[in-house]
């Protein structure tokens, strides 16, 4: 309770600095006339005197000032003088005394401090008090304030709402004309000082903002912004008034802490009512007509504008400060001295920021397009980085303060990735992106929302953290079901409103996007080969290029400008293949263009050579083999780390499918349960036996278009339902050309006896099927290796 009273006496003496001076000024001449020690009178009046405002009102505001209704009780005090012999003098001359009465009186009241400036002057009426010793006098009477040196006061205004108003040292002048009963006691010339702390000079009124909106609007035939707040202002003070209307210019920073204010629109009130220690609301209207290029230009050296700190700011829900000064072109019924007065007075507004806290209600990406970084381009450069292309939709929740129309033209942003929490990296929306908006109802909410929706292309894609962008992988490939991914943003948005284009910036985001996956989980991508060209060889390694036709089940597409890939069977590493400029859409892909190294020996050794030679003989038997395809460090060699956080990962498809010319002499049948299937392209595809000469003649198909290879050995045998027919061992080297050919006569050496061979000689004429098992020796240019070979249902025609 201690504390409040203070505070409320703090308060209360501000707008009673006035009445308080003409009161002491008019006690001291009493006082000062009555004894003859005018020091022992001076310091009895300053020390016991109490004036207790209960209202100051202003009546009406005149041309030079206002006329103003002061109340409150007078007394004297003598237990607040310290001293017993000035207190005992003093209650003994008020006593006598006991009524004085003062004449009407001129007082002005000056300001040492700022070079004696003329505050003000008042005309005090005649006033009657009784000065006995704890005797209350209720005064009420009415003078007419004139305001005095305006140019001072500006000075002194300034000084306060800059924060440099430490003391207030007010000094009085009056001459005051008194009597006592029926004893006048003359005019006397007196001037006092009285010292107001920094504690006790009153502060800017607390306020709350009740409603804020913004509108379209049209103003002397010019369209512009308007807004409409309401305000309730905190009043602790005894005060009764009628405020004129006032207009204002609302001002905002420039660039430099120095630069003039810039003028951002206009504010008016209308006629508003104070009532004593009551609230006040106040509605203020303004209006933008268009936004001076000074206010959103950008600053120099910096990339951010006025307008942009000011956005900035109140979006990030920070106090913002606005400033407010007195306009050029006043309401037509506010006094003169008012208008001069505030013209030059800026005063400080703080306003409350609005944190816009799940602005984006809905964020999706659709036709998404992952393009992997430019091999060739420079470390760190956004052209060595994953680029991601889509259609981008969100759905922005409006304001209820925004009331008039909005369209975003251009959106960009700082977007920080997260997957489960963790930050997998940044996308780069750095460039601007054009966008088009719509407004529309959020669904399940009551409430008008903004669908803007971009076209993103080629947005570099920063990972930061690998083995996160592994676990997406992941997630994408293996997973069968959508991953979510976290955005968090600062947004700048380019808006077109009826002020003209200007951008908001650092708005901030936060949004959830649904990806679906690569792989379904049943989906494949059926890769498969032709058009296969040797293109180099040596001892231990084939360069071939070939086309590959592939169907991908997914949504995705994605662009390679390069990528290279190892091979590996059973972990054991055979060869890479490497692809260059290939777009990938969904459905089926045509003609891409593959180079692949075969290398078994040079990449794993003996196991390599082994594996390597394991999968060909399995692979041109008929069989289901399978290769793994994995990256490495070098797979995008701009981005390392990337290729090695993927490299974790095994993607195992079957072998692609050789597509050599059919033999026309062999229809196709199908093979007993779990027997190589027919349908793949076998080697050695037909035969006939010549039983005269012992010898065959086989047919091969070769799978490679463009190039021959050359059987360097043959040692094989033939069956006939499990029992031998016959062998062939032949080293001379003949030539196998693209397609379908024939061997030379290989010399046959038969089972004579056997009832494979009486199953050939009964097929004298006609034909019939014969299994083959075989080891063959193969060279491609410099390069050399020996397979085996089984046959099943291979059509054998016998002849003399």
């Amino acid at each position: 309770m201690g504390g409040s009273s203070k505070k409320a006496k703090r308060v209360a003496r501000w707008p009673t600095i006035i009445a308080l001076t003409i009161l002491t000024l008019v006690l001291l001449v009493i006082l000062g006339l009555g004894f003859a020690a005018p020091e022992i009178a001076e310091q009895y009046a300053k020390e016991a005197m109490v004036f207790e405002p209960t209202n100051l009102s202003i009546d009406s505001f005149t041309s030079s000032g206002v006329r103003a209704r002061i109340e409150g009780d007078f007394r004297l005090d003598a237990s607040k003088v310290h001293k017993k012999a000035v207190r005992d003098l003093g209650r003994a001359g008020t006593w006598i005394a006991r009524e004085v009465e003062s004449k009407s009186t001129e007082v002005e009241v000056f300001l040492p401090e700022y070079g004696d400036i003329l505050l003000g002057s008042a005309l005090v009426p005649p006033i009657v008090v009784n000065i006995r010793n704890g005797h209350t006098t209720h005064l009420d009477f009415i003078t007419e304030l004139a305001a005095g040196d305006l140019g001072g006061i500006r000075r002194v205004a300034n000084d306060w709402l800059d924060g440099r108003l430490d003391q207030l040292r007010v000094r009085g002048n009056a001459d005051v004309s008194i009597k006592s009963g029926i004893f006048g006691l003359g005019t006397k010339t007196l001037s006092d000082s009285i010292v107001f702390k920094a504690n006790q000079i009153p502060v800017m009124p607390k306020y709350q903002i009740g409603h804020l909106g913004f509108s379209d609007a049209e103003r002397d035939g010019k369209k512009g912004m308007a807004a409409n707040v309401s305000l309730r202002l905190t009043n602790n003070y005894p005060v009764e008034f009628e405020i004129p209307r006032f207009h204002f210019d609302i001002l905002v920073p420039g660039c430099m802490a120095k630069e003039a204010y810039l003028i951002l629109g206009e504010a008016m009130t209308g006629g508003t009512q104070v009532k004593s220690k009551t609230d006040v609301d106040v509605a203020v209207s303004g209006f933008v007509r268009e936004l001076p290029e000074a206010l959103i230009a950008a600053c120099p050296d910096t990339q951010t504008s006025p307008i942009d700190r000011l956005l900035g700011s109140y979006i990030e829900g920070k106090e913002t400060l606005v400033y407010v000064r007195g306009s050029s072109n006043p309401a037509s019924d506010t006094p003169a001295w008012i208008t001069d007065f505030m013209k030059d007075v800026v005063v400080p507004v703080p306003f409350p920021g609005h944190e816009f806290k799940d602005l984006i209600r809905n964020f999706t990406l659709a036709d998404v397009h992952f393009g992997l970084p430019n091999p060739f381009a420079s470390p760190n450069s956004p052209e060595s980085r994953p680029r991601l292309s889509a259609v981008v939709e969100a759905l922005i929740g409006l304001p209820e303060e925004i009331k008039f129309p909005i369209d975003v033209a251009r959106v960009r942003a700082d977007s920080d990735v997260y997957y489960k929490k963790k930050k997998l990296g940044k996308l780069d929306l750095s460039e601007w992106q054009h966008a088009n908006s719509t407004r529309t109802i959020i669904p399940n909410e009551d409430e008008e929302g903004l669908l803007v929706r971009s076209i993103v292309k080629n947005a570099p894609l920063n990972i930061t953290d690998d083995d996160v962008f592994a676990e997406v992988i992941q997630a994408l490939v293996f997973g069968g079901k959508p991953l979510v991914l976290t955005v968090k943003a600062k947004v700048d948005v380019e808006t077109a409103t009826v002020l003209g284009r200007f951008v908001v910036r650092s708005i901030p985001a936060q949004g959830k996007v649904f990806v679906k996956p690569i792989s379904e989980g049943n989906a494949t991508f059926s890769p498969k080969v032709g058009a296969l060209e040797i293109l180099e060889t040596s001892k231990t390694a084939l360069t071939i290029a070939a086309k590959v036709n592939v169907t991908n089940p997914t949504e995705y597409s994605a662009t390679v400008p390069f990528i290279d890939i190892n091979i590996f069977v059973n972990d054991t590493l055979l060869g890479h293949a490497t692809a260059r400029d290939v777009s990938i859409v969904p459905g089926p892909n045509h003609d891409l263009g593959v180079i692949a190294v075969w290398d078994p020996l040079g990449k794993s050794g003996k196991e390599g050579a082994y594996m390597g030679r394991e999968l060909l003989s399995q692979y041109i038997s008929g069989y289901n083999t399978t290769l793994t395809l994995r990256t490495h460090a070098q797979s995008i060699p701009s981005q390392p780390h990337l290729g090695a956080a993927l490299s974790v990962f095994n993607v195992t498809i079957p072998t692609p499918k050789l597509t050599p010319p059919p033999n026309p002499n062999r229809p196709i049948q199908p093979d007993p349960p779990n027997e190589p299937s027919s349908s793949a392209p076998h080697f050695i595809d037909d035969a006939i036996f010549h039983l005269l000469t012992s010898t065959a003649v086989l047919t091969l198909l070769s799978p490679l278009p463009h190039t021959s290879l050359y059987i360097t050995s043959v040692s094989a045998k033939a069956s006939y339902n499990n029992t031998p027919v016959g062998s062939i061992e032949y080293d001379v080297p003949f030539k196998v050309p693209p397609g379908a050919s024939d061997t030379p006569r290989l010399p046959v050496d038969w089972d004579l006896g056997s009832i494979g061979y009486d199953a050939v000689k009964k097929a004298l004429g006609g034909k019939l099927k014969v299994e083959a098992e075989a080891k063959v020796g193969v060279r491609i240019g410099k390069w050399k290796e020996k397979v085996w070979f089984v046959g099943r249902g291979i059509g054998a025609r016998v002849t003399i």
